[in-house]
């Protein structure tokens, strides 16, 4: 590729790429997490975006892991891992944790009071979501399809 050329699609092997990072017992938890995807999302070219709506994607995505990653310390006693599924049509945000109780949206929802606002807006930002239970816990899943 030379100097004057723009990649225009990510390069990732075929099936896509994940990445994992162990967040068990780690001080800053959603920075780390919010930091570990930034970089991903970089390396995957959805950073800097090179539109308009490429670049309110992938800050979407940074909002979301913040969220799941926030979720689970507020929730469910921390979350041990976060993986990121990317393919060339779709990133897949999934954070782990131990607690077997499944997700809900706190209804009814109350805009104007602090607090019960995360799986609102992840349910606004990302394309689909739920959650799965695990051996040793659950995983609180989302996707987003990548901007074009």
């Amino acid at each position: 590729m030379g100097q004057d050329t723009v990649r225009r699609t990510p390069v990732l092997p075929p099936g896509g790429q994940i990445r994992r990072l162990a967040l068990t017992g780690t001080a800053g938890p959603v920075g780390r997490a919010r930091d570990f995807s930034r970089k991903a999302l970089t390396d995957w070219e959805w950073l800097p975006g090179r539109t308009e709506e490429q670049q309110a994607v992938a800050e979407d995505v940074l909002l979301l892991v913040s969220e799941l990653v926030t979720n689970a310390c507020l929730h469910a006693g921390g979350p041990t891992e976060l993986a990121l599924r990317c393919t060339g049509e779709r990133l897949r945000v999934e954070v782990s944790d131990l607690s077997p109780q499944q997700p809900h949206p706190r209804t009814p929802h109350q805009a104007a009071r602090p607090g019960g606002h995360g799986l609102h807006i992840v349910t606004r930002l990302a394309e689909v979501w739920g959650s799965a239970p695990s051996e040793r816990g659950k995983t609180v899943w989302l996707e987003v399809r990548a901007a074009r």
